[in-house]
Parts: structure tokens; sequence; C-alpha cells
């Protein structure tokens, strides 16, 4: 049937109303701004990639356990950082079965390789990059993901690999009000609490560039775990050169490998107060599956610690 032009325009002024009426009823009670409630056929489980609202040139995905609201847990939240490859939905899904047993929905980000379009592939690493703030892009993902899925938890877990690391060690001293734990794997640069060197190899100058001091009382509060493989000595890609974006002249003085820099930031945390967990594991490399389990357990046994 081919309608006339006069009523094919009714008819589809009637289906658009109609379109959004139902939108507008599926938008959680209290607020249109919010992110759209949840269980679609791809909100549950391994779910689809997900815009940030606060900025479309990052994505994010997450595994939602299928029964979460009927746990007798409350549901706690954990977010896991890709290293220089991006492989973020690879790292959802290493943390697939944690999140079904622990009741947990795993925040899996994207940053990209050159969002200011120089092609930088280490911004996100630094926590800031040409006036963008991924720690606060993060947090603004993070409450997307409470509306969407109704949480109460205020806090959060954070998993970082090789340059997830590198940004979780830094998120950890600029937003530790924000965690509940931390699990900092194989960094290749790490920030040192340090008052006599600048950001971002220390923190003097932290209140001065990004607007507050460190917060030792918060800080002190997250349960914070350091990992790395004996054998994760490659120097090649950690070394900062005179001609690099991010050289410094004090760049590489935490150590030349990455067990020595990730036991400069242990003696560093403990220095300010943190009781911080390290293990280095014997004939492992630079990849995360061999201390897989390790982070883990450490996470889940901080879990059950917020749950008594």
């Amino acid at each position: 049937m081919t309608l006339a032009p006069k009523n094919r325009n009714k008819y589809l002024i009637k289906n658009w109303i109609t379109f959004l009426i139902n939108q507008i009823g599926r938008l959680p009670t209290g607020s249109m701004t919010k992110s759209p409630s949840a269980f679609g056929p791809y909100d549950l489980g391994s779910t689809t990639v997900y815009s940030a609202r606060a900025d479309a040139r990052f994505s994010y995905c997450l595994y939602v356990p299928a029964d979460y609201r009927a746990a007798t847990a409350r549901t706690e939240l954990l977010v896991v950082v890709h290293g220089s490859p991006r492989t973020f939905m690879d790292f959802r899904s290493m943390f697939a079965e944690f999140a079904e047993r622990q009741n947990v929905i795993v925040v899996s980000p994207l940053f990209p390789v050159g969002v200011a379009g120089d092609g930088n592939a280490d911004g996100y690493k630094y926590v800031e990059e040409q006036g963008l703030r991924y720690d606060e892009l993060l947090l603004d993902i993070v409450e997307e993901v409470r509306a969407r899925y109704d949480l109460v938890t205020q806090r959060f877990g954070m998993y970082g690999f090789s340059g997830g690391a590198q940004f979780t060690n830094r998120f950890l001293l600029l937003q530790p009000e924000h965690l509940w734990g931390a699990s900092i794997v194989a960094p290749g640069s790490v920030t040192l609490v340090d008052d006599t060197r600048d950001w971002w190899v220390g923190t003097r100058d932290v209140e001065r560039r990004f607007g507050r001091a460190l917060d030792f009382h918060s800080l002190r509060a997250v349960a914070v775990q350091l990992l790395i493989g004996k054998a994760d000595t490659d120097t090649h890609e950690i070394t900062h050169t005179e001609n690099g974006r991010y050289w410094m002249p004090e760049a590489n003085s935490a150590g030349r490998t990455r067990p020595e820099r990730l036991e400069a930031l242990h003696h560093s945390l403990r220095d300010a107060g943190v009781e911080p967990e390290i293990q280095l594991l014997p004939g492992v490399g630079h990849e995360p599956f061999s201390s897989l389990a390790v982070a883990q357990e450490f996470l889940a046994r901080r879990l059950a610690e917020l749950r008594r």
C-alpha cells in the first residue's frame, strides 16, 4: 500500500511521537539527563561499547553479572585499565568470572591514541593531556554507570596493567577518596610521593598543577597492591630520552627496569604512610596473565573487608 504524501507525513509524525514517548518512558525516574536505564539485550554480561557522555571521543564496555540485583552482597564497581595496545575488551573479559563470583560490575574504558590530533599514545598514562583530565573523565564514566545500574556504592576498585598501571598509580595519588583498592601491575614509569620533584616524576607541584593538594588521609585508607614479574626487565620502551614527549631531567631516577621502579614506588608509598603489598613473581615477563590470579585474590580480599 502506498500512502498519499499528506497521509504519509501524518503517519511518520505519529510514529515519531510514539518513539519519543517510549524512549522517555525508559529514562530513570527523576532525571532526563542520566544515561538510559539498562536491560536491553546488550546491557548485561559482556556488554556493548558505550560512548562516554562527557566526551564522545572516549568509550567503555562493561561486564555486568546477570543476577547482580538479586545477589545478597552489594554490587561493587571495579575499573580495569588497558595498556598501550588498547585491548580494553580483552581486559574486561579477563575479569568476567571474577565479576560473577564477586558480584562486581567491571568498567573497562578505552583511551584512544591521538585524541588531541597529535598522535600521542601516552596521554592517559600521565592523567592530563592538553587540558584534558583523564581522571575526571573516568569519574564521570563511573557516575554514568552508577546511574544506569542504580548503584549506591560510592567508591570503586581499580586494576591497571603496564600503561594502565601508570594511570592507576597517578589516579591513586590525585583521587584516593574514590578508591577502595588499587592493583598496580608492571608500570613502565612511576610517580613517587616526593615533594622535592615536580609532576610527573614527583608531587611537589600537585596543588598548583591540579588545584588540590595530596590527600594523605584518603591515600592511607586505600588498599594498594604492587605486582611485577622478575623477568620484566626490558628497558627499551621505558627509558626516557631527551627528545621524548615526557622527558624531565629526572625521568629515569626511579630505576632502570620496571622491577626497580616498582620497588621505588613501594618505598615512596610506605614513607607516605601507605602500607602497600608488593610481589615480584619469578619467571614472569611483561604480560598480565601470570599475575592475574594474584591480583584477583587481592581484590577479593579487599571486597570481603568492605562487606563485613
